[in-house]
């Protein structure tokens, strides 16, 4: 049975890599709050639209993840390079189709979604550049893929380093014209993106190269091979569909926020979703090694040790959480200070964000659940969990910023409804005990 220190010992570095993927944004809004209100709020709704396409990408990793933590349990070595291999080449195909498409789509069809010119303009120059990431981002996630479903993370941490000090560079010179760089504004924001993420990609290439036994892992079969990525497709698929449809409800609540409340709700959401991205890191990680480690444990034939296994991470998630929501919600103007200077945006700033944190623990023990779930291979039980609560999203977050037309803060009590769904429907599934036999 894994012990707190072996689950400390994997999470960590994984909590370190999502902190550099997500530092990303969280640094573009720290340094566009300094460039403009507009700016501000058209860097979460660009944001959202990458990440929506991004997550086509991720859910196909965290396929990939739990297929190679199966096979790692088992100790069938030689096909978790095969998976990694395969899934890179199948990844960069709609990868290099996107990029044209979304280029022309935020010239000719995005400014058609948002109410402000000024909005819909800044959108346009972010994603015109930000798209030319996603090559990078899917490639890493393959590595991310291979190192965390074989326990093996401490990499990532150096990775995490690597890129955030990248981004801060590159946001810093090209947003404001320093170091010889040219001024692009909002559009410099996400050129640094797209460097900082490449840096990343090549690291991990070298790294893997250098240091991963090629032959133990069977990274050396690289033509392109159907009935492996038709396996990680059976799995994956479900989680691609369950973030996409996630990540396009939350485009929507953006968008609401734009059209119904205007630029100033915009850019208060901009920085809510900012610590929302930051806080929730934890929780995030742990879920990750949640699902690894039920995974390894499945594949082991250790299905009995797979219930105490998710009530101590849920724990450790849950402790964790409150620990850092404690310090924000004791500072919360010190903490709004980071992103502006504004004294009348920091002022309405606080009550949104402390309704968020009065949603973090509802997402600690939700997070854990749904990916202890998605260990166990059941991914298309997670998309009907993902549907059923997205219908009572949509509902209330329509309810509550179309109809009632309610303040910022009341809108981000979506996060209880949604939170608290998951967290329901994936703890009485676990008690049913039908994810046993479950064969991937």
């Amino acid at each position: 049975m894994y012990s707190n220190k072996h689950i400390a010992k994997i999470s960590i570095p994984i909590l370190l890599s999502l902190l550099a993927q997500n530092i990303i944004q969280v640094i573009d809004t720290a340094f566009l709050g300094r460039v403009g209100e507009v700016e501000l709020g058209a860097s979460a709704l660009a944001g959202v639209i990458y990440i929506a396409i991004y997550t086509l990408g991720f859910g196909f990793s965290m396929g990939s993840q739990i297929l190679i933590g199966r096979r790692n349990g088992e100790g069938n070595y030689a096909q978790i390079g095969d998976t990694v291999v395969q899934g890179a080449i199948f990844l960069l195909i709609p990868a290099t189709l996107l990029i044209p498409l979304l280029r022309h789509a935020a010239v000719r069809w995005l400014p058609a979604l948002f109410e402000s010119a000024a909005v819909a303009a800044a959108v346009t120059d972010y994603l015109r550049w930000r798209i030319f990431g996603i090559v990078f981002a899917f490639v890493n996630l393959m590595f991310r893929a291979f190192y965390i479903g074989t326990a093996r993370t401490k990499v990532l941490t150096l990775n995490a380093v690597i890129m955030a000090v990248t981004n801060v560079v590159f946001d810093y010179g090209l947003i404001f014209g320093k170091m010889g760089m040219p001024e692009m504004g909002i559009a410099g924001a996400a050129l640094a993106s797209v460097i900082a993420e490449f840096v990343s990609a090549a690291f991990l290439l070298i790294y893997t190269r250098r240091t991963v036994d090629t032959d133990k892992y069977g990274f050396g079969k690289i033509a392109f091979r159907w009935p492996v990525i038709k396996k990680v497709l059976d799995i994956s698929v479900f989680m691609m569909a369950q973030y996409l449809f996630s990540i396009g409800t939350w485009m929507l609540f953006f968008l609401f926020i734009e059209n119904y409340m205007g630029e100033r709700s915009l850019a208060v959401t901009n920085i809510v979703r900012s610590f929302y991205t930051i806080l929730t890191i934890p929780p995030q990680a742990l879920g990750s090694v949640a699902g690894t480690l039920v995974s390894n444990t499945i594949g082991a034939g250790r299905l009995n040790d797979v219930s105490h296994l998710a009530r101590r991470i849920t724990l450790v998630s849950l402790g964790v959480t409150l620990g850092v929501t404690a310090v924000v919600f004791a500072f919360p103007r010190t903490m709004i200070h980071v992103y502006t200077d504004d004294p009348a945006l920091v002022s309405d700033t606080v009550l949104p964000l402390c309704v968020l944190l009065s949603s973090l623990p509802l997402y600690s023990i939700g997070m854990i659940l749904l990916n202890v779930v998605s260990g166990t291979g059941n991914t298309r039980t997670t998309l009907k969990f993902e549907i059923i609560t997205l219908l009572f999203y949509l509902f209330y977050m329509w309810l509550v910023i179309i109809r009632l037309r309610l303040s910022v803060a009341v809108a981000w009590t979506t996060e209880h409804v949604y939170w608290l769904s998951l967290a329901l429907l994936s703890h009485f599934y676990l008690r049913s005990g039908k994810w046993r036999g479950k064969d991937i």
